[in-house]
C-alpha cells in the first residue's frame, strides 16, 4: 500500500519591501512520504519570495514537481496557460533545468543542503545557454532553522528587507540570506 501525502496549512504574512509586495497567503501544502519538513519548508518560502504582486497575469502555484517529471515544484502560468515562472527547490539535473529553460520565460532554482556548491559545481557549465536560470542558496544551517519551524498548522510572517528575509511564527524568528550563485 503506498503512503499518502501528509497535508499541511500555513497562513503566510508577507512583506516584500524588496518587491513592494505585502499580501496575506492562506496556502495549502501536501508533503509527499519521501520530503522532509526542510524541503518543504524551501517550497514555502520559495512561494513567499516568488508570489506575484497581484493576479492580473495568473498566480504562482504548487506544482507536482517532486512526483512528476514534467512539473516544477512551483510554477507560474499567466491566464492563457502560458508558463512565465518555473521554481524548483533542491537540486536539479542539468537536463530538467534546460527544459524548463525552453519552456517558461524564467527560472529559478532555490538549493539548500551541505552539497548545494558541490552540485553547482558540477553542473554549472552545462547551464551557460540558460539565459533565463537564476539559482539562489541558501546556507543550510538557515534551511534547517526554517525546518524547526513546520506545524501541520502554520502562522508564518515573512519580511524581506535588502535582500535578507526573516520567517517567523510568533515564537521565534529564522534569518534567512539566499546568496545567487554565478553562473560563469
Amino acid at each position: 500500500m503506498a503512503l499518502k501525502a501528509t497535508i499541511f496549512k500555513a497562513n503566510l504574512q508577507i512583506a516584500d519591501m524588496d518587491r513592494s509586495v505585502y499580501a496575506d497567503h492562506a496556502v495549502t501544502i501536501a508533503r509527499h512520504p519521501s520530503e522532509t519538513d526542510e524541503r518543504m519548508m524551501m517550497r514555502l518560502l520559495a512561494l513567499a519570495l516568488h508570489v506575484p504582486a497581484d493576479t492580473d497575469h495568473g498566480t504562482l502555484e504548487f506544482a507536482k514537481g517532486l512526483w512528476d517529471p514534467d512539473e516544477p515544484d512551483l510554477w507560474h502560468k499567466d491566464l492563457t496557460g502560458q508558463l512565465i515562472h518555473w521554481v524548483e527547490v533542491g537540486q536539479p539535473d542539468d537536463k530538467r533545468l534546460m527544459k524548463a529553460s525552453g519552456r517558461a520565460g524564467r527560472v529559478t532554482v532555490l538549493c539548500f543542503s551541505a552539497s548545494a556548491l558541490i552540485w553547482w559545481n558540477g553542473i554549472k557549465s552545462k547551464l551557460t545557454r540558460a539565459r533565463n536560470l537564476q539559482v539562489w542558496q541558501v546556507n543550510a544551517s538557515q534551511s534547517q532553522a526554517l525546518a524547526a519551524l513546520a506545524q501541520r498548522t502554520m502562522q508564518l510572517q515573512v519580511t524581506v528587507q535588502d535582500g535578507a528575509v526573516w520567517v517567523g511564527d510568533g515564537a521565534s524568528t529564522v534569518e534567512i540570506t539566499p546568496s545567487l550563485l554565478d553562473l560563469n
